[in-house]
């Protein structure tokens, strides 16, 4: 197959794709890839299959194309590609939640020194990046990544890559419970595909949405959320789109928590667990895990709470996700409360106050803690955050987080 037949082939399977073709679609990717004799073509389709496998949740599929395209990429020299390989290898790693490995290949990517377009990636390894340190709970590196991630969007004047970080900052914020900002940024998103998405994909759009209905929820506005889920979910099952069904069926299943209706909640939570498992997002397992602890604390159920807890609590181990870790020891103080079992509460209680220094969850001004409660927050421009209140009351000349890094032993 020549550079020619080849290009025409790639473009019959983006036609059938945007159609809804999906299977149609790798088909005759599938051919390409086997028969074209144009390396640069075949890096395309590649990029191509790696694509559609993300958005259908097939994660390992996606990985193993990534490889492929990696190889492809170094028999072309070209820096761009290389660079473009190295970016989908992250990827696939962050859908995996895989996040160290996430993280080294977006910093493989960042020193390659490419062209401008390689330079054009760098927001979108940026964000990344950003969602790997917060997988990981590493908050401040996250918003750094999302900051500079957002400076690239704006410079680039590139509104796709925008709308993304704004759904990342949403779900950064739903996380340490700043819930004003957790709605703002989705909504923001929202906004952007209105009014540039015309050509875009409606993932786009099921993307803010969903993003939307989990800030709804947990301000607490649940006809809202259902509302936004309910858009989301029907266009992810238009599209066949696997992981944000699981996303939404959570979503769904915590919004019957909310309204103590436990007996629906339960099988969407069981639906969203299964997708969770099939397509390999661990981080999501955790999460559903959480969800039905609480229903089983709000049965009384303690037995049965504390055998999610310790799936849950392996997972998020494997993961080194320590805000999960965080909530599954707060939870179990609350049982061993329960309970009157003084020893592994005080096991707990010394375990959650362990995650809260290790992951700096508290203001440098008042020494309170962030994340326990919806507080509005204010970044600093390095990214340390504190209590708006704190910073309006007290003002700084300076943050007090990288004063005290600073003065660390050894560095005195």
């Amino acid at each position: 197959m020549g550079q020619d037949q080849t290009k025409q082939q790639i473009e019959k399977g983006l036609h059938l794709y945007q159609s809804n073709q999906t299977e149609k679609a790798l088909r005759v990717w599938m051919r390409v890839l086997e028969k074209s004799a144009d390396p640069a073509g075949r890096f395309r389709v590649l990029g191509c299959l790696i694509t559609a496998h993300a958005e259908m949740g097939r994660y390992k599929d996606m990985l193993k194309f990534a490889v492929v395209q990696i190889d492809t990429a170094r028999e072309l020299e070209d820096p761009d590609f290389l660079t473009e390989s190295y970016l989908n290898l992250a990827r696939s790693n962050e859908k995996l939640c895989e996040f160290q490995k996430t993280i080294s290949y977006c910093k493989t990517c960042l020193n390659m020194q490419g062209t401008t377009v390689s330079m054009q990636l760098n927001g979108q390894v940026s964000l990344s990046m950003g969602n790997a340190f917060l997988g990981l709970s590493i908050f401040q590196k996250a918003l750094e990544c999302f900051e500079k991630a957002l400076r690239y969007a704006h410079n680039n004047d590139d509104k796709m890559l925008e709308c993304r970080v704004c759904c990342s900052l949403g779900n950064f914020y739903t996380q340490i419970k700043d819930y004003e900002k957790a709605l703002f940024f989705p909504c923001k998103a929202a906004e952007l595909v209105n009014d540039y998405g015309k050509g875009w994909s409606l993932k786009y759009r099921a993307m803010s949405q969903y993003h939307m209905a989990v800030a709804y929820r947990k301000l607490g506005r649940l006809a809202d959320a259902m509302d936004c889920c309910e858009e989301s979910m029907k266009i992810a099952l238009q599209h066949g789109d696997r992981p944000l069904q699981a996303l939404c069926l959570l979503c769904f299943a915590d919004i019957h928590r909310s309204r103590r209706d436990v007996q629906t909640a339960f099988p969407r939570y069981d639906s969203s667990m299964s997708i969770m498992t099939e397509i390999g997002n661990r981080l999501g397992l955790v999460q559903v895990l959480l969800g039905v602890t609480k229903c089983w604390m709000i049965q009384k159920e303690l037995d049965k709470a504390l055998e999610s807890i310790e799936k849950a609590q392996e997972l998020a181990e494997g993961l080194g996700n320590k805000l999960s870790l965080l909530k599954l020891h707060c939870l179990c103080e609350r049982i061993y409360r329960t309970k009157e079992q003084q020893q592994e509460l005080r096991d707990h209680v010394v375990k959650f106050h362990e995650c809260v220094e290790e992951m700096e969850l508290y203001c440098g001004m008042c020494g309170e803690s962030i994340g326990e409660k919806n507080n509005q927050l204010q970044a600093l421009p390095c990214s340390h955050f504190f209590h708006l209140k704190c910073l309006q009351t007290n003002g700084t000349r300076g943050c007090p987080n990288c004063r005290r890094l600073s003065v660390k032993p050894g560095y005195v």
